[in-house]
C-alpha cells in the first residue's frame, strides 16, 4: 500500500560546481516525482528573460547619417560595424542605469572590444572584433549604454534616444546557456524521486550563480501578489540558502560528531537536525530528558562553532527555517 502523506516531500541537498570562468552546474534533490519540472522550467525562463544586463541602445557616427552609410577608411560597412558592435558586452562600472561614451580612433588600425575600455564602461567581451582602419581614417563616435532586461527592438527605442543618434536593437540579457536536465534518484529505497541539474553559462556581465539567485529573486516577488491578496504565507519559500548555511543547518545531529551519550539522549527526544537545537532556548535545551550537565556543556561548545551563521540569522530567518524542518519530519 503506498505511504499516505500531509504533504510533500522537502528537497534538502543543493550542490553548487563551477564548470568554467563563467559557468556553474546547479544540482537540488530530492524532489516528489513531477516537482523538479515544476520548478526548474519557469526558472529557466527568468534566467533568460529577467537577467540584468547591458547593451548599447543608441549610436552616433560622425558624418554618418543612417546604418547603410560607410565612414572614408573604414573597411566594414556601417551595418557591418553595428552587427560587429552587438557582439561587444558592455558593463557600466558604477549603478548608473545609462552612460553615453565617446571615441575617437586613427588608422591604420584594428579595433577591438579592449579598445572601448573606459572610465564608464568596463568591456567583458576585450577579444571581439570591431571595425579595420586604413592609415587615413579618423574614426569618430558615439554609443548610449543602457542597463535593461530581455530584448528590446530598435523601433521601440527610436522616439527616446537624442537627435543625432541612430537607435540599436538592444540584446541585454546576460545568460548564454540555462539547461536543465532531470534526474531519477533513491530516497529510502523510492526510485522515483527526482534530481534537477542546471546548467548555466553567462556572458561575463554577471556571475551564473548571481544569474540563478535573481531568477529565483523574480519568482519569489511575482509570486508575492498571492501573499498580498489571498493572504497566503509565502516566508518559508523566500529563505534563500546563503552559501550553504541554511544546508549546513539541515544537516542530521550525526554530523555534530557528539558522543554516543549526548546523540542518544536528543535522538530519545525526537531531535534530528542541528537546526532544531539552533531554535531551542537555553532552558528548552536544559530540560531535554536525561541530558546531563556533561552533555549539555558539549552540545552547546558544538552550537557555538556555528555562531557565525546564528548571527546572520533574523527572527523572519529562523522562523523559516523552523517551518521548513517541520515540512521534512511531516
Amino acid at each position: 500500500m503506498k505511504k499516505i502523506k500531509t504533504a510533500p516531500f522537502m528537497p534538502s541537498e543543493v550542490e553548487v560546481t563551477s564548470t568554467g570562468e563563467n559557468s556553474i552546474k546547479i544540482e537540488a534533490y530530492p524532489f516528489e516525482s513531477g516537482y523538479a519540472i515544476s520548478l526548474a522550467h519557469p526558472l529557466r525562463r527568468l534566467m533568460l528573460s529577467s537577467s540584468i544586463g547591458y547593451a548599447p541602445v543608441a549610436i552616433r557616427i560622425e558624418g554618418v547619417s543612417h546604418e547603410f552609410d560607410s565612414v572614408r577608411g573604414m573597411l566594414e560597412d556601417v551595418a557591418v560595424f553595428i552587427i560587429n558592435l552587438k557582439n561587444i558586452r558592455f558593463k557600466i562600472r558604477d549603478e548608473s542605469d545609462k552612460v553615453e561614451v565617446s571615441y575617437e580612433f586613427n588608422g591604420p588600425k584594428e579595433i577591438y572590444g579592449k579598445d572601448l575600455e573606459s572610465e564608464s564602461v568596463e568591456i567583458v567581451t576585450p577579444d571581439a572584433f570591431l571595425a579595420t582602419l586604413n592609415e587615413d581614417a579618423n574614426l569618430k563616435f558615439s554609443l548610449i549604454v543602457h542597463k535593461g532586461i530581455g530584448y528590446v527592438p530598435s523601433e521601440e527605442i527610436r522616439e527616446e534616444v537624442p537627435a543625432g543618434y541612430l537607435p540599436l536593437d538592444a540584446f541585454f540579457t546576460p545568460v548564454k546557456k540555462a539547461v536543465y536536465e532531470i534526474e531519477n534518484i533513491l530516497v529510502e529505497d523510492n526510485p522515483n524521486f527526482e534530481k534537477i541539474v542546471f546548467d548555466i553559462e553567462t556572458d561575463g556581465q554577471i556571475d551564473p550563480l548571481s544569474a540563478f539567485k535573481d531568477a529565483l529573486s523574480v519568482m519569489y516577488k511575482q509570486m508575492s501578489v498571492f501573499n498580498s491578496e489571498l493572504d497566503v504565507d509565502l516566508s518559508s519559500a523566500q529563505s534563500e540558502d546563503n552559501g550553504g548555511e541554511t544546508k549546513q543547518l539541515l544537516q542530521k545531529i550525526d554530523a555534530l560528531g557528539l558522543s554516543a551519550r549526548s546523540h542518544n539522549c536528543l535522538e530519545r527526544a525526537g531531535i534530528e537536525f542541528i537546526g532544531e537545537l539552533i531554535l531551542m532556548s537555553d532552558e528548552e535545551l536544559k530540560n531535554i530528558k536525561n541530558l546531563g550537565k556533561k552533555s549539555l556543556e558539549e552540545i552547546k561548545e558544538k552550537l557555538e562553532e556555528l555562531s557565525g551563521i546564528i548571527e546572520k540569522m533574523g527572527a523572519k530567518e529562523l522562523e523559516a527555517l523552523r517551518k521548513r524542518i517541520e515540512k521534512i519530519k511531516s
